[in-house]
């Protein structure tokens, strides 16, 4: 696996869908035709490679993003295997840092669901160039135009249909390739790896003529070398067709769509050769940006091995054998075993032990990586998710990965006090492992508290101590994540003074604080001016009002959405210290917050029901009276959708509730949204509960 692929012929992609859209199973089979493994292994049966984790295997479901790599043709793909689940969404975000381009698996029936919408999001926020894969033809109720039309609709895309089901439901034999103008039939070998290809039948050639013709205009009309050759009547040949469809797609100008049933082994290989035909190198990036961590001047540098070294931490994980592993892309230069490499996000040296390539859970080790791979290394103790490696003497700071708050808390312990020091242990790793899971004290009720994004992911947390700890716990119910912040400016004083005898103390800060934008969580602005701060105290002040800001003054819940200005203050020659300039920024915090009207924000959710039609008065009646806001109500099938938003705090059951409706046949998909001020009839109810 260590053999020299040119950076043009390296593809780094991800995998992402709704929950049980088919990535692992699309993955799987990628895997099968590329020669990585040597028996399919099945989601359903708890075998797929990719899914190695217990709680993956016996759930069905993919927890954590897996990385692989294969070889087509003459392509090496690096793959990223991402959770569909929103719970674990943080999986997605990470993945989609790092990569070049994805593939958008859309199941042929469900169509664009809510977490297609979500992954779609972030592959737009990171500019990555996506591929869409129309699943699962083979199943009732499949639609493969009618998807197209959702992903027009409901995602604002603009597909590119490159191939037709040839049949559907259990008609389902294979594809029609439109630029090839040929029919590719699955019928030859039950395993896939073989497909025959022929004319395509005479009840579908008007149909794939047609579609050709619209795909030719629509390429001509966002592609300037195209549109020259159509307007001009000139020959446009196959070549300058896939040339085009990889400019337009490099620009996100458009997304190739592409059909198959995964399952059924039928239409992988042309989604291999879409991956290698049209999705970007590394080289196409060209250039990587960041920042001096000390200057903050913007930095650029070409995706080459020859250029200083840039890497980005996606992902930190602990084995129990090796210890800690940090996942990297590298985007210029080399890392080599045995180096040192200098952490720019903390200023400090670490030396590589060892360099592994990933397959799942499996570790091959290599001595050296280049820019364009994704590769994990043991050695580095102190770098976390998000963190860029760098040279010394080269040092650049690259954007960071942007993690949704947890909206969800549970209070736990052990079951014996004498495991309270591994249980400490495990959650400390947890952490480490996982950007959007806290651990934090209570010191009122001496409780630890867990905090994730939903409540799946914290029971998967719960069995993971168990499992690879063996520490077994007591949890409490679930409880919403609230946050606090203010409703109108105000101007506070802290002032932290200590003059008895001796060196004292001396810190002074006026500051100002307003309500932020949404989202925006804690903005700190410095407008201090003529030193009436030294600046080596400015830091201290910040971190003061950081750490105050992680207890609110209604109910100790972190606060959020505030902007705070320092705009005036005193120090004293000799008694003024970073200690006494931290706490005059925590006093004046606290004194702002108290005056700021304070009010207490609930987490919302974007909800989506499905039910049969029969049901739907009685779910809709529920939904209200759970205190939810109706956005649509839609027709997917022979069901119907409901979409809206309700506060996370009256959904906690639900799952029961749509069940016991609905006579087991709804279902239901949520996840976090935004931050809603808690109404004042709910407020009192509220804080008599926490209290």
């Amino acid at each position: 696996m260590n053999r020299e692929i040119p950076l043009e012929k390296l593809r780094n992609i991800g995998i992402v869908a709704h929950i049980d859209a088919g990535k692992t199973t699309t993955t799987e089979r990628i895997l099968y035709y590329t020669g990585r493994i040597h028996r399919i292994g099945e989601v359903d049966e708890g075998t797929a490679a990719m899914d190695w984790m217990e709680q993956e295997q016996e759930r069905g479901i993919t927890i954590t993003a897996a990385s692989t790599a294969c070889f087509w043709k003459d392509y090496q793909i690096n793959i990223i295997d991402t959770p569909g689940h929103v719970d674990f969404t943080v999986e997605v975000e990470r993945s989609l840092k790092v990569l070049d381009g994805c593939v958008v698996v859309f199941c042929g029936v469900g169509g664009v669901e809510p977490q297609s919408e979500t992954v779609w999001r972030q592959a737009d926020r990171y500019r990555v160039a996506r591929l869409a894969y129309v699943n699962k033809l083979d199943r009732t109720g499949s639609d493969f135009l009618g998807v197209v039309k959702q992903m027009k609709e409901k995602l604002g895309a603009k597909p590119l249909i490159l191939q037709l089901p040839l049949g559907r439901e259990d008609n389902f034999q294979g594809i029609i390739d439109l630029l090839e103008e040929k029919a590719l039939i699955y019928d030859i070998d039950p395993e896939g790896l073989g497909y025959r290809t022929q004319e395509i039948p005479e009840d579908f050639k008007t149909m794939a003529s047609e579609y050709r013709e619209r795909l030719v205009e629509r390429l001509a009309e966002l592609d300037e070398p195209l549109m020259y050759k159509f307007i001009h009547s000139e020959e446009i040949s196959l070549l300058d067709l896939r040339e085009a469809i990889r400019r337009v797609t490099l620009k996100n100008k458009a997304v190739p769509v592409v059909c198959g049933a995964s399952l059924r082994n039928k239409g992988i290989q042309p989604l291999l050769d879409a991956i290698c035909a049209y999705l970007p190198s590394p080289l196409d990036r060209k250039l990587i940006t960041g920042k001096n961590p000390f200057t903050h001047e913007l930095i650029e540098r070409e995706v080459d091995s020859e250029e200083a070294l840039s890497a980005l931490c996606f992902k930190v994980m602990v084995d129990p054998y090796i210890g800690k592993l940090s996942y990297f892309r590298i985007y210029s230069g080399k890392l080599t075993t045995g180096m040192y490499v200098y952490n720019a996000n903390k200023r400090i040296k670490e030396r590589i032990q060892k360099l592994v390539r990933m397959h799942a859970n499996k570790q091959e080790i290599i001595t050296e990586a280049s820019a364009g791979d994704i590769v994990a290394c043991v050695g580095l103790k102190e770098t976390v998710t998000g963190e860029t490696i760098c040279t010394e003497e080269y040092p650049i700071l690259l954007e960071s990965i942007h993690f949704p708050e947890p909206v969800i808390s549970m209070a736990i312990e052990p079951m014996s006090k004498a495991d309270q020091e591994r249980l400490s242990l495990a959650l400390h790793k947890m952490e480490e492992e996982d950007p959007t899971f806290k651990v934090r004290y209570n010191s009122e009720t001496n409780q630890t508290l867990i905090w994730g994004m939903g409540e799946l992911h914290l029971e998967i947390i719960l069995e993971r101590i168990a499992r690879e700890f063996n520490v077994e716990t007591r949890s409490g119910k679930p409880q919403v994540a609230y946050k606090e912040t203010i409703r109108k400016k105000v101007m506070a004083e802290g002032k932290f003074i200590q003059q008895t005898g001796g060196k004292g103390q001396y810190g002074k800060v006026v500051i100002e604080v307003e309500p932020g934008e949404k989202n925006s969580g804690i903005v700190f602005e410095n407008r201090i001016t003529r030193g009436v701060i030294p600046k080596e105290f400015i830091p201290a002040v910040e971190e003061g009002i950081r750490e105050t800001a992680q207890t609110g003054v209604l109910a100790n819940f972190p606060v959020i959405d505030i902007k705070v200005t320092l705009i005036d203050g005193a120090y004293h020659e000799v008694d003024s210290s970073e200690f006494s300039f931290r706490m005059a920024g925590s006093l004046a915090l606290r004194e702002a917050l108290k005056k700021g009207e304070p009010v207490l924000m609930e987490p919302i959710m974007d909800i989506e029901v499905i039910t049969p039609e029969e049901y739907l008065g009685d779910v809709l009646g529920d939904l209200n009276s759970r205190r939810a806001q109706i956005v649509s109500l839609g027709q997917r099938g022979n069901v119907k959708t409901i979409r809206g938003f309700v506060p996370l705090a009256e959904m906690f059951g639900y799952v029961t509730r749509i069940r016991s409706l609905t006579q087991g046949r709804g279902s239901y998909m949520m996840e976090p949204s935004f931050y809603q001020e808690v109404p004042r009839e709910i407020l009192d109810k509220v804080l008599s509960g926490i209290f």
